[in-house]
């Protein structure tokens, strides 16, 4: 069993932000990431469709003999994780955007959180953020556009450094000193954030927590593969997208079309 991949999914090729980190921190773990960029954003789709398309993607991932899920995606963990659980007998581990750690380190009492609509108007969202930073001044942004012009390799626009001024520039206004980003997508635009940003505000995701929270799973259950050579990662995708989703990763990594 402990030899079996860690399966991986998100609304596209975001989420191989998590698995990188999850790769860092577990090298030897095989893995296997689907990459549903067919339906992508899914911050733009109705709950039901969220957790109908979640629910199939963690029953492929179940059907190859994943020994555990990472929902690679916040706005599927926040709409859809409780009833994957209740459905699917292997650890399941999501992500939702880093609002406790923001909150608390936060010295103008002023946060950003970039995200998708899916992820701002979900129900655990609003929990975490009431738990955590009731006393704060949020300014919330969709970050429409942003996942579809990163799916189509255009991370480096004029378009995307448009959109980017635009969204930040009343978090900036708001004397904001943290970004927290809300979409596995958009670690990809740190860089560019960090030339529009003033050099007071930090920003925050969830790739490494989520990496060591899965660690932390996998030994609390006794998943953890203790063959010392590097794993094997399958990448799957079901658009045309693949040389997108390979240069993200790099190192000339394989990333196949599966119908799905």
């Amino acid at each position: 069993m402990n030899t079996k991949p860690i399966g991986l999914f998100d609304s596209g090729v975001g989420g191989t932000s998590i698995w990188k980190e999850i790769r860092a921190l577990l090298p030897f773990e095989n893995t296997l990431y689907l990459a549903d960029s067919k339906n992508a954003p899914y911050g733009t789709q109705s709950q039901e469709k969220i957790i109908e398309l979640s629910i199939k993607n963690t029953q492929y991932l179940v059907n190859k003999g994943c020994k555990i899920i990472v929902i690679a995606c916040n706005t599927a963990t926040t709409n859809a994780i409780d009833i994957l659980r209740a459905q699917f007998n292997v650890p399941i581990i999501g992500i939702e955007p880093a609002i406790k750690p923001a909150a608390l380190k936060t010295q103008t009492k002023a946060i950003g959180i970039l995200a998708t609509k899916g992820t701002l108007s979900s129900a655990l969202f609003h929990k975490t953020t009431n738990l955590y930073a009731s006393d704060i001044s949020i300014v919330e942004r969709v970050g429409e556009g942003l996942v579809s012009l990163i799916e189509e390799g255009k991370m480096n626009s004029l378009e995307m450094t448009e959109l980017l001024k635009l969204y930040t520039k009343p978090m900036v206004d708001s004397n904001i000193d943290y970004l927290v980003l809300g979409c596995t997508h958009y670690p990809y635009l740190i860089p560019q954030l960090l030339k529009l940003l003033p050099k007071k505000v930090s920003i925050i995701d969830s790739g490494l927590a989520v990496a060591r929270h899965t660690k932390a799973t996998l030994e609390s259950n006794n998943l953890i593969n203790n063959e010392n050579t590097i794993g094997k990662n399958l990448f799957y995708i079901n658009t045309n997208n693949t040389q997108t989703m390979s240069s993200l990763l790099g190192k000339n990594r394989k990333v196949e079309y599966l119908d799905f």
